[in-house]
Formats: structure tokens, C-alpha cells, sequence
């Protein structure tokens, strides 16, 4: 990887841009309104970055995040991505993105969607479950005791030892929750969701301190997971 290309740079996008310059990479910026958007972003960061169209940064992104809200995931170019890695940060919040309703039954996860629309990409899920301003605050280099976890899922066994190549160099490491399919398990509301990382009382919003999340302590709120109709 040299490369990561981002096809959305709000509050996800930014702070893994962040991360992903601070470890060597190269980042390529897109968003809806233009390149010109970002300028501001791309100063910031320094020499490591530059803007591009979506288009552009599917092209030029060894590694794709796409980091833009759910209802407009069929805008992602397909054809650039083909036999690509792309990372889904993706998660459904209906007042937002509209009703949807095979996530409303169930039967396929946001993921999974974006897999759909990417026949020939091979989509990981990651990103999606930890409040974006606690990304680089948790950030710690490989080895380091206070070191967090994050989920990833997907059906590529070799796109997901990518992802988590990718992980640990902007700090993280992995926990493989099993198929793509398996992302609901740290969706919206579920015990793996973002207030995980939280030490804040349940309901604080915006979060203001940032909690450690080891693999054991994941995996058991993973093991809560109910599906939206038992709740």
C-alpha cells in the first residue's frame, strides 16, 4: 500500500486521513462538493495529500475507503474499483439516509450493500463503530499495552489481512468477526457500537473520553449482538 484513496472526507475521512499520512501513506481526498472543498484539508496535511474527484481517488487508491453517508452509496464508481480492497465505514441511520428496506427486515447489512454495487471489489467492513474524534486520541503504535481494538468483517480472507496491515500501521489492531454478513454484530445501536469506546455516561453526545477497547472486551459485547426485531 502507498496509496489510500477516500471517497468522502467528513469527520471519518479526515481523521483517517490524519492517520494515514502520520504513517507514511499517501492520501487522495474526494468529496461531492469538489476538490476545491478540500483545500483547507490538503494544506493542513501537507505534500502526503492532494484532491481529487471520487473518480480519481478510486483510481488512484491502492486501498478505497469509501466514508460517505449510506443513502448515497450507488454513487461510488464502480469500474475504478474493480478487483480493489475497499474499506466500508458505512452504517444506516434512517432519519438520514431514508427507509431501506431489506436493512429494515434485515436481510443483507449495509456492507453487504455496498458488496452488491462492487460485484468485482472486495469490500471489509471497519471504521464504522468508534466515534470519529476518538481515532487518532486512540491511536498507539504496534506492542503498546493501551493499544484498542477495532472489528473488521468481510469474505476475502486476503482483503482482510490488508485492512488489518492497514489498521495497525494508523494504530490499531484487528478482530476478523467472520463474514461480510457478520457486520450487523457492530451496527447502529448494538453493544459493539461506538459508545464501546466511551467511557462517558450512556447517552452523552458528542462522547468526550475516549476508553480503551481490548479484544476480550470486544468480543464479548460482539456476543450481546441481537438482531433489531428481538430487541
Amino acid at each position: 500500500m502507498t496509496t489510500i484513496g477516500l471517497i468522502g472526507s467528513g469527520n471519518i475521512g479526515s481523521a483517517l486521513a490524519h492517520l494515514t499520512v502520520a504513517a507514511g501513506h499517501d492520501v487522495v481526498l474526494s468529496n461531492r462538493r469538489g476538490p476545491d472543498s478540500l483545500a483547507a484539508l490538503v494544506a493542513e496535511l501537507g505534500p502526503r495529500a492532494r484532491a481529487a474527484t471520487p473518480q480519481e481517488a478510486a483510481e488512484a487508491g491502492d486501498l478505497v475507503v469509501v466514508t460517505i453517508p449510506l443513502a448515497a452509496y450507488r454513487s461510488v464508481p464502480v469500474d475504478p474499483l474493480r478487483g480493489k480492497v475497499v474499506i466500508d465505514t458505512n452504517n444506516y441511520y434512517p432519519q438520514r439516509d431514508g427507509q431501506i428496506a431489506e436493512l429494515d427486515d434485515e436481510s443483507t447489512t449495509t456492507a453487504e450493500l455496498l458488496q452488491a454495487h462492487l460485484p468485482e471489489s472486495k469490500v471489509v467492513k471497519a471504521f464504522n463503530n468508534i466515534f470519529a474524534g476518538f481515532l487518532p486520541v486512540l491511536a498507539r503504535p504496534t506492542g503498546d499495552p493501551e493499544r484498542s481494538v477495532l472489528a473488521i468483517a468481510g469474505d476475502d480472507a486476503e482483503a482482510k489481512a490488508v485492512v488489518a496491515r492497514y489498521l495497525d500501521e494508523v494504530g490499531y489492531d484487528a478482530y476478523d468477526v467472520g463474514a461480510l454478513a457478520e457486520g450487523w454484530r457492530y451496527q447502529r445501536d448494538e453493544p459493539a457500537y461506538a459508545e464501546l469506546y466511551s467511557a462517558d455516561p450512556h447517552g452523552t453526545w458528542p462522547p468526550q473520553q475516549p476508553r480503551r477497547v481490548d479484544e476480550a472486551f470486544l468480543v464479548e459485547q460482539l456476543g450481546k449482538a441481537k438482531r433489531y426485531r428481538d430487541m
